[in-house]
C-alpha cells in the first residue's frame, strides 16, 4: 500500500471524537444534551471545540480527511457539506458566477450573468438563481423534442452537444456556466464527455448535480462527471454511499482549481454555522470504506443488478436508464401506474425511491443482500406484465417567462387550486417531492397545458404571484 493510500484510510474527525469521548471531559459547551444517551449517538455529537477543527475554515482533522476524499475522487480539491448536494449547487454557482466576472475584468455585460441549464434542474437550482440573480436559459428534454411541444417526462432531459452547441454560439460572451443534471432520477446519464468539450469550446464551465452519482468514479469504467471533463460537481454522498443524511461533496477539477479558494466562502454563504459532526464523521469514515475494497465489491454487485434486470426483461418488463445502481421499471409500459406499483412493493415490506404515474425507481447499493434481490424478484414475478397504459404525459411549449426568479421568489404570493390558476405567474416554484424537479418555473406564466402537466404530477395547488 502506497503513502497514499495509508494516508487515505486514515479517520481524523472519527478518530478526535472517540479519544475526546476517552477523556471523560467535562462537556461546558454546545450542544445541550452534554453527550448524554436520548437517541443513542450524543456521546458522538460534538461541536468546534478545541481541535475539532472548523468547517468553513478547515485546517486541521477536517482539512485532513477532506484531502483524503479529494485523493479518492481524483479531484484538485474535494470539500465537505453537511446540507447535503442542495448546498453545494448554490456553491458551484457561486464559484462559476466568481469566475465568470473575474474573467470579464471589469467589463460586465449590462444584463445579468447566464446559465445555460438542463430543465430538470433540482429546486435547489431555482433558489440559488433567486439568491445569486442570474438569468437562466433552458435546454429542453430532445428525446421527445418537449421544446417543440412532444412528449416529455419530468424526471428526463437529454442534451445533445449539438443543441448545447447552438445554444452557446447564440449567447456568446455572457454564459457563466452549463449546468446539468447526470445522472437524473430514471438513470438516465448524459454524455458529459462530449458535453464537457462544447463548454470548453466557448470558455465556460460545466458543473454538474450528480448527486445520484458519488459511486460511479469507482465502477470499473469510471464515469463520474470529474473523470469525463467536468469543472465543478456535486455528489450526494448519502444517496448512494453507506453515509448519514445530508452528507455530501463539493469537487473542484485540476481544470479549475484555482477557484478553490473561494470555496469555504461559498460554502458558508449558503450553510449553517453549526454543521453536524455526526454527517463529518460518517463523511470521514466513508473515506475508508472506499479505500477497503469498495471498487471490487461494487463491480460484483453492478454484475447482480445486471442480471435481476435480464431476469425482469425476460418477463416482459420495460426498463429505463442506464445507471448501474438504479433499477427503473416503466410501470406504464409494463400495465400498471407506478403509484399502484410502489403501493404493491409496500405492502409487501419494499419501499422504493420514487413512483410517479409512468415509473417506479428502485435504488441499491452493496449494503443491500442478496435477499433483497431474491425477495424483490420474488414478488415482481408474481404480477403479470400486462398491456401498456396507453397514454402520454402532458406536455406544454416552454411557458411565456414574465418575471425572473428572483423577482418571481420574492414577491408576495397567494395560494390556489392549480385548476384555478390559468394565467397566473408562478411565485414559488410548482414540484412534487421528490423528485423536487420544478414543472413550471418562478417567474412564468402557467398556461392550461401546464396545468394538466402539474395536475398529472399529483401538484393540485400553486402559489402565484399576487
Amino acid at each position: 500500500m502506497s503513502e497514499g493510500q495509508n494516508l487515505v484510510c486514515e479517520t481524523p474527525i472519527c478518530d478526535f471524537v472517540c479519544n475526546y469521548i476517552k477523556s471523560g471531559a467535562v462537556r461546558l459547551h454546545m450542544p445541550g444534551h452534554k453527550g448524554r444517551d436520548i437517541l443513542g449517538v450524543e456521546a458522538l455529537d460534538i461541536t468546534e471545540i478545541a481541535g475539532a477543527d472548523s468547517l468553513y475554515e478547515a485546517e486541521g482533522i477536517i482539512a485532513r480527511s477532506e484531502k483524503n476524499a479529494s485523493a479518492l475522487f481524483g479531484s484538485a480539491q474535494t470539500f465537505y457539506s453537511t446540507e447535503g448536494s442542495s448546498q453545494c449547487i448554490r456553491a458551484m454557482l457561486f464559484l462559476a458566477l466568481m469566475r465568470f466576472k473575474d474573467r470579464c475584468k471589469g467589463k460586465l455585460p449590462k444584463r445579468s450573468p447566464i446559465v445555460v441549464a438542463a430543465r430538470n434542474a433540482h429546486k435547489a437550482f431555482l433558489m440559488a438563481a433567486a439568491l445569486l440573480d442570474f438569468d437562466i436559459v433552458w435546454l429542453w428534454d430532445e428525446r421527445g423534442d418537449a421544446g417543440q411541444g412532444g412528449e416529455s417526462t419530468l424526471c428526463r432531459c437529454m442534451v445533445s452537444k449539438e443543441r448545447l452547441d447552438k445554444t452557446l454560439s447564440a449567447l456568446s460572451g455572457s454564459v457563466a456556466a452549463v449546468y446539468l443534471t447526470s445522472p437524473d432520477y430514471l438513470g438516465g446519464i448524459l454524455d458529459i464527455h462530449s458535453l464537457a468539450k462544447v463548454a470548453h469550446y466557448y470558455d465556460t464551465l460545466l458543473l454538474v448535480d450528480n448527486a445520484h452519482g458519488a459511486y460511479l468514479h469507482f465502477l470499473a469504467n469510471p464515469l463520474h462527471p470529474l473523470d469525463l471533463g467536468a469543472d465543478l460537481c456535486c455528489d450526494s454522498a448519502h444517496k448512494t454511499l453507506p453515509v448519514l443524511t445530508g452528507g455530501a461533496y463539493l469537487h473542484i477539477s485540476e481544470a479549475v482549481s484555482k477557484i478553490a479558494v473561494y470555496a469555504r466562502q461559498a460554502l458558508a454563504l449558503f450553510g449553517s454555522t453549526s454543521p453536524s459532526y455526526l454527517i463529518l464523521q460518517s463523511l470521514d469514515l466513508a473515506n475508508r470504506y472506499l479505500m477497503d475494497g469498495y471498487q471490487y465489491h461494487l463491480e460484483k454487485y453492478v454484475k447482480k443488478l445486471d442480471a435481476l434486470r435480464e431476469e425482469l426483461r425476460s418477463l416482459g418488463w420495460f426498463l429505463e436508464g442506464d445507471e448501474a445502481l438504479k433499477l427503473t421499471i416503466a410501470t406504464a409500459k409494463s400495465g400498471y401506474y407506478g403509484e399502484e406499483f410502489a403501493a404493491y412493493l409496500r405492502a409487501e415490506g419494499i419501499e422504493c425511491e420514487y413512483a410517479d404515474p409512468d415509473f417506479v425507481v428502485l435504488m441499491f447499493t452493496p449494503e443491500n443482500g442478496e435477499e433483497d434481490f431474491e425477495r424483490l424478484y420474488f414478488l415482481i414475478k408474481k404480477m403479470p406484465v400486462r398491456e401498456a397504459i396507453c397514454r402520454r404525459p402532458p406536455t406544454f411549449l416552454p411557458p411565456h417567462r414574465m418575471l425572473s426568479v428572483r423577482e418571481a421568489v420574492f414577491s408576495p404570493y397567494e395560494i390556489l387550486p392549480t385548476k384555478e390558476a390559468v394565467g397566473r405567474v408562478i411565485g414559488p416554484a410548482a414540484y412534487h417531492c421528490p423528485p423536487a424537479i420544478p414543472i413550471v418555473v418562478s417567474g412564468e406564466e402557467i398556461c392550461p397545458d401546464a396545468v394538466q402537466a402539474l395536475l398529472y404530477y399529483g401538484v393540485c395547488e400553486v402559489g402565484v404571484v399576487r
